[in-house]
């Protein structure tokens, strides 16, 4: 096992400041890497100086061949603003999207068209002309916050016009100079009625942030109108706010697992205005998950059932709303959502599915019959990358080499050899341009902080570098990787885990910390950077604790069997996997059995409570940050997808309540929940406390008052990482890093 590195003195304590400062450790990289439609040009959003504050980066693919390339810096907009500046509806967007940059934040090419959307507080800038070599454009507002915020805005494929949402309306405005005010093509919003926009289970569950869709010619736009007036009416109050009455609330409207839903309609409406003409979608319960223009002008919906049993591909006609079904994927459990649907140019299309056990890629006829299975194997496809209809090749993402690692892949579109072309061991995420021959790979490992390349399509030689700046903190830390471990479960499933020794190494058997998450798609262990810069842990180890990750059965990447072993029974075999993980440690003389404590966030702050419920005699001692306590509390997709209805599956639902079992809850135990967490509401923890009180059983709180699901402000994180490192290691009797 890893021990030590570099010399022990040289290297600089891990401070809670450090723990809690974003990025981490050389996770400061490029970020929403984009081509141009022409593949001429490469966009992507970059901090210079390793902070949070990202600025806009281009480069000309052209010079790209030669070793002396370089990108420039493109100036849009003014100084950046804070993120407590924000209209609310942007702040929450963040929030669901997990973003935590400040400056620029994204910016998107049109599809066709040489104009980049660079959207900013100040309202929506577009770019036109953009030169990769000296970083020159023609740069408009096109559209001003000053009238109100504005959300959801997208280019028409060609770049010449912008379609936006204000005050739950669709406008439209040309991107040109001279252009005529934004005309508004809706006129249907109202309180609970939102037109072109994502309703909030479609941003945080489903993968969906899109609620506006240009046709190709331009001439149209589908749109979602969002109906959450049947949705229950959830107001927080801002207990940390010197204002009181209105201007402390914040209103959502959340669909309790059980409850009703939003209804979405998906309209066809002239980007001129007039009538919207309604799709047929079929079951008003079902979701509206995914919705495509077919390159001959017709939609594409991908329709998943209340149950999500079952996905529908369905052909709709934009004139008359009419629908054919195309392909219906069920399953007798659930059905992964993904975006692997790529609608080719001679009317077949690509689409993953997962009947084999494992998610493997099709060609499918513009009817929807199957053409030919494209990949197979005891491993899974992650998503298509790229569809080269000119050369007939697919680029996926896929763990062919192991679960643990990402690497891209080429098959042909007839089928046959699966060629990989990433050569590194570890993780690559990749952005990839069939036209530019060529695609940006951030590579990394365990022991290798993340790279970011330029390479060839054709044989994945390198082009030029767009980062390799090493992050300086990763040697004054001293920063030493974890070791990828293979753990077996009760049954003999063989489980991957990461385990940080101790550093130095102590007299005797060290105590151990369980960091868990837990919960479906996710995966921790693996051959990455980040659990490297996982500074929670690593500060633990330095303070003489040793630190343990299990992905249990339940947990991403390990294909249907391993996913769905959890499927209507949350937290119970997921306890067990972890459990195992204490046991092999503790038999690998690894860790001091009777000294073991857990801790967790989100569905780990609900895996913590229930680790010392189920295993009293494993766990002393726990940190639960902002738990699920009740699902009968958390949202309709995510709740659902698990575990059913509280009214079809209630023997589930309390068998998995951490409520209904409070009295089994054995240890100490620390509870973080931010007040204004609009995803696992404060409710949750505040109803465990309601319980805990009734039962005598001892506990402390943390709580931030204009916090929401993931602290945001430094500060905050600061505070919460002293007292989390300081509750640990007092509970674990050992003394803190001096």
């Amino acid at each position: 096992m890893t021990s030590g590195g570099p010399a022990t003195a040289s290297r600089r304590p891990i401070a809670p400041e450090d723990v809690a400062r974003l990025p981490a450790p050389g996770m400061a990289v490029p970020s929403q890497v984009a081509f141009s439609p022409g593949g001429h040009v490469l966009t992507y959003l970059y901090s210079v100086d390793g902070s949070l504050e990202q600025r806009l980066f281009a480069l000309d693919l052209g010079g790209s061949h030669s070793p002396g390339a370089v990108a420039v810096e493109v100036v849009v907009g003014g100084p950046s603003v804070a993120e407590t500046e924000l209209p609310l509806g942007e702040r929450l967007r963040r929030e669901r999207a997990r973003e935590v940059a400040l400056g620029i934040t994204t910016a998107s090419w049109a599809t066709d068209g040489d104009a980049l959307l660079v959207p900013l507080p100040d309202g929506v800038h577009v770019l036109l002309g953009l030169d990769g070599d000296h970083g020159t454009a023609v740069s408009r507002l096109v559209v001003g916050s000053g009238d109100g915020a504005l959300a959801g805005a997208r280019l028409s494929p060609d770049g010449a016009r912008l379609a936006f949402v204000r005050d739950g309306e669709i406008f439209v405005v040309a991107t040109g100079a001279g252009a005529d005010p934004a005309l508004q093509i809706t006129s249907s919003a109202g309180d609970g009625v939102t037109n072109g926009l994502a309703e909030f289970v479609a941003q945080e569950e489903m993968g969906r942030s899109d609620g506006l869709w240009w046709a190709p010619d331009g001439a149209h736009l589908a749109y979602a109108q969002v109906d959450e007036r049947s949705v229950p009416v959830l107001r927080i109050v801002h207990q940390g706010s010197d204002e009181v009455g209105p201007d402390a609330e914040e209103v959502h409207r959340y669909p309790y697992a059980g409850g009703e839903n939003a209804r979405v309609r998906l309209g066809v409406v002239p980007v001129t205005g007039g009538q919207t003409v309604w799709m047929d979608t079929g079951d008003p319960s079902d979701y509206l998950a995914r919705v495509h223009w077919t390159p001959a002008g017709s939609l594409v919906a991908e329709m998943e059932s209340r149950d999500q049993r079952q996905i529908r591909v369905v052909a709709l006609d934009p004139a008359s709303g009419s629908a054919t079904t195309l392909l219906t994927e069920t399953s007798a459990t659930y059905v992964n959502l993904h975006d692997d649907l790529r609608l080719l140019k001679d009317g077949t299309w690509t689409w993953s599915s997962e009947r084999s056990g494992f998610r493997h890629l099709e060609l499918r006829s513009a009817s929807g019959e199957l053409v030919r299975v494209l990949t197979s194997g005891q491993w899974q496809v992650d998503g298509v990358e790229e569809v080269d209809e000119d050369e007939g090749v697919v680029y996926f993402a896929a763990t062919k080499d192991g679960p643990t690692e990402r690497h891209l892949y080429a098959v042909s579109l007839e089928g046959g050899l699966v060629r990989r072309l990433t050569p590194e061991t570890g993780t690559h995420v990749v952005v990839v341009c069939a036209r530019a021959g060529c695609f940006v790979d951030r590579y990394a490992s365990l022991g290798s902080p993340p790279v970011v390349h330029v390479r060839s399509l054709h044989d994945g030689s390198r082009k030029t570098t767009l980062h390799d700046r090493r992050d300086p903190r990763i040697d004054e830390l001293g920063l030493e990787p974890p070791d990828l471990v293979e753990i077996p479960a009760d049954d003999g499933t063989a489980l991957h885990g990461l385990y940080y020794a101790p550093d130095p190494p102590p007299a005797g058997l060290p105590p151990l910390a369980v960091a868990v998450y837990g919960g479906p798609h996710v995966q921790l262990a693996r051959n990455d950077w980040a659990p490297t810069v996982a500074l929670r842990a690593q500060a633990l180890r330095r303070r003489g604790v040793a630190v343990l990750v299990v992905d249990n059965r339940g947990s991403a990447r390990r294909g249907v069997a391993f996913e769905q072993a959890v499927w209507r029974n949350l937290g119970d075999l997921e306890v067990a996997d972890q459990v195992a993980g204490v046991r092999w440690a503790a038999g690998g003389g690894m860790c001091d059995p009777d000294r073991v404590a857990v801790y967790g966030w989100s569905y780990g702050g609900y895996m913590v409570l229930r680790c010392l419920e189920k295993a009293p005699g494993t766990f002393v001692a726990g940190v639960a940050g902002a738990p699920v306590t009740d699902w009968d509390g958390y949202d309709t997709h995510y709740t659902e997808r698990y575990m059913g209805t509280p009214a079809d599956n209630a023997t589930g639902y309390a068998a998995a309540s951490v409520l209904g079992h409070v009295g089994s809850i054995v240890g100490e135990l620390l509870l973080v929940h931010g007040l204004v967490d609009e995803n696992v509401h404060f409710r949750h923890t505040a109803r465990l406390v309601q319980r805990l009180v009734a039962a005598g059983k001892d506990h402390r709180l943390l709580l931030f008052p204009e916090e929401r699901h993931l602290p945001r402000r430094l500060e905050d994180r600061a505070f919460m990482e002293e007292r989390i490192l300081d509750w640990l290691v007092t509970r674990l009797g050992v003394a803190s890093e001096p």
